[in-house]
């Protein structure tokens, strides 16, 4: 069982920390990014792929050395209302690392990464999308896309309910961004292991803008070889250029045609959110003692 969980959020950092650690000759970290074993509310757990069972959970840490700190990265942790208890029942002991960012970026953020991925988005328009999910909030079926990733005294109350204090980490985006050596040795010596190897952070996961949500549906559906034609189209392209050629120049080109740097976001619309989202603010800078407010840029809010 894992000693330590990276909980989240997404577009906050999770990945390029987790990518840096599991470097650590004294950490072992499974090569499945977000595997979502124990955020059992979110239908995303649920999908083909990943661990269904708790052997099939355990057994991305069978190679995993006796002496090794071993972890895993599920942003979704933070979010999901179940998998903070789940956790303690298994593993009491597992120290918790999570990372908050402002609210208004983040969602800014958040949004363009699933129409990168095609995670149950497709409107470009962030206004729009927002304003779909309060429609379908009315309806019962939204799975928790955008602003309740932004109950941050909740998700961490969660988790201080079940851990000791000095079991949970929370880290800020910025701080993590302003100096990414520096927060990679508070998370070694919050794990107990070596801080002094040379580990090199690297901006994974980068935000961008996706041109065209059905082309990148297409590109996916193709890349993936699902359902007859799609797979038939995969086993042409495989069968008349080689894997070097396709690494080399066919999926750079379709990452050219599909994505682009993202556009600045609507001021506005930032704005709005900043005010909708700080009382929320104001509540996590008084629950951590940190002025997150000033930091943020909340105190110009009006």
């Amino acid at each position: 069982m894992p000693d330590f969980f990276i909980v989240g959020h997404p577009k906050c950092g999770t990945t390029a920390l987790w990518n840096a650690i599991r470097r650590h000759p004294e950490v072992y970290m499974c090569d499945m990014k977000e595997p979502r074993f124990f955020a059992t509310d979110m239908k995303a757990g649920h999908k083909p792929g990943y661990p269904q069972t708790l052997e099939e959970y355990l057994s991305l840490f069978d190679a995993a050395k006796p002496e090794q700190r071993v972890g895993e990265a599920s942003p979704s942790y933070l979010t999901s209302r179940t998998a903070a208890r789940a956790i303690a029942e298994v593993q009491p002991n597992a120290r918790i690392i999570a990372i908050l960012r402002e609210p208004a970026s983040f969602i800014y953020s958040f949004h363009l990464d699933l129409l990168q991925r095609g995670h149950g988005e497709t409107e470009k328009d962030l206004r729009q999308a927002l304003a779909n999910e309060k429609f379908e909030r009315v309806k019962g079926v939204t799975e928790r896309r955008y602003t309740d990733h932004v109950q941050y005294v909740d998700q961490l109350r969660r988790y201080h309910a079940v851990f000791a204090r000095e079991q949970v980490l929370v880290l800020i985006y910025d701080d993590y961004r302003a100096d990414n050596e520096g927060t990679l040795r508070q998370v070694l010596r919050f794990l107990e292991v070596d801080d002094t190897p040379a580990l090199n952070m690297e901006d994974a996961n980068p935000t961008v803008r996706i041109r065209s949500v059905h082309f990148g549906n297409l590109t996916r559906t193709l890349r993936r070889g699902q359902g007859p034609v799609a797979g038939a189209a995969k086993k042409a392209i495989t069968g008349l250029t080689s894997r070097r050629f396709r690494e080399a120049h066919l999926y750079p080109l379709w990452k050219r045609i599909q994505y682009a740097a993202p556009r600045p976001p609507d001021e506005q619309l930032m704005l709005e959110l900043r005010r909708q989202f700080k009382p929320e603010v104001v509540a996590i800078s008084e629950y951590l003692g940190r002025d997150l407010v000033s930091l943020w840029g909340y105190d110009k809010v009006r």
